[in-house]
């Protein structure tokens, strides 16, 4: 997989090594902003590796409540840019969809790391809607185990950077679907919903994400926004988004590291036994 234009940066570091010291030039993961407007009104501002811009502004507006289909988005582009500056804005042009401009700031759902109270948080999510998961949906532990090893082998910026956040889409089968890298897990995540949104491939009913770094609540409410019944990431989950998955029936897996795993909620979709409750 190849990276993105303007998604690394080389710059010139001094390395030292067992004594020794060298010039040498370094990648550095682009981190820019990228503001999501629709019409005169500012939606949002996030901090993003360029690319998969479009992606990333379709996938915010689904994962984030502001529409529920792709038929909703009557036009979406990137801003040209000026002569003077690069291209940081998406403008967007919604159809049937009313909103509230209060509820337009990224982090209104990262209850994790503010002052609003868990229940009320996941009530928020339930309030919303959302098409229950697939519960017949089952996978074969090993099918989980391989999947990390492919996720690593896609990640091209991290690779000459290794500063990035990648999300992985997966088939039923354990085929890799897209690959998308950012600065932050939920930009990467928004990336890869907004790629199924605008090629018609959603719901993703029987599909497998898999995050690098934590399984966050922001990161859970997305994937369950998709319609994607197993959650999985190399690393721990939250508390918040443990019990947000167990309330709403999302497979949340963490540790996906080698052979191991750990099983957090809805262990009946990826280990023998196991029944919906």
């Amino acid at each position: 997989m190849r990276a993105p234009p303007r998604s690394l940066e080389l710059t010139q570091v001094k390395e030292w090594e067992d004594g020794s010291v060298r010039a040498v030039e370094d990648s550095l993961a682009a981190e820019e902003p990228l503001e999501i407007r629709a019409g005169s009104m500012p939606m949002t501002v996030t901090m993003r590796t360029p690319g998969h811009d479009l992606e990333l502004a379709a996938g915010f507006l689904l994962t984030e409540g502001i529409i529920e289909s792709a038929d909703q988005i009557a036009a979406l582009r990137l801003a040209p840019a000026t002569n003077s500056t690069r291209s940081n804005l998406v403008e967007v042009e919604l159809k049937d969809v009313s909103f509230d401009s209060e509820r337009m700031q990224r982090n209104f759902f990262a209850a994790s790391s503010c002052g609003i109270c868990g229940k009320a948080s996941i009530e928020a999510i339930r309030r919303r809607g959302l098409k229950q998961l697939d519960r017949g949906f089952r996978i074969d532990p090993e099918l989980l185990c391989r999947l990390p090893e492919i996720l690593r082998s896609e990640q091209a910026i991290f690779s000459r950077t290794g500063g990035l956040h990648a999300a992985a889409l997966f088939d039923a089968e354990g085929q890799l679907m897209a690959v998308r890298e950012d600065i932050g897990r939920h930009n990467a995540v928004d990336k890869i919903v907004g790629w199924a949104l605008l090629e018609k491939h959603l719901p993703l009913s029987r599909h497998i994400l898999l995050i690098s770094g934590r399984g966050g609540f922001e990161i859970a409410q997305k994937t369950l926004a998709a319609g994607i019944p197993i959650l999985a990431s190399v690393s721990a989950p939250s508390s918040l988004a443990v019990k947000l998955a167990r309330e709403l029936g999302l497979t949340l897996i963490g540790f996906l590291r080698g052979r191991r795993f750990v099983v957090y909620a809805g262990d009946y979709r990826c280990l023998p036994g196991g029944s919906p409750q």
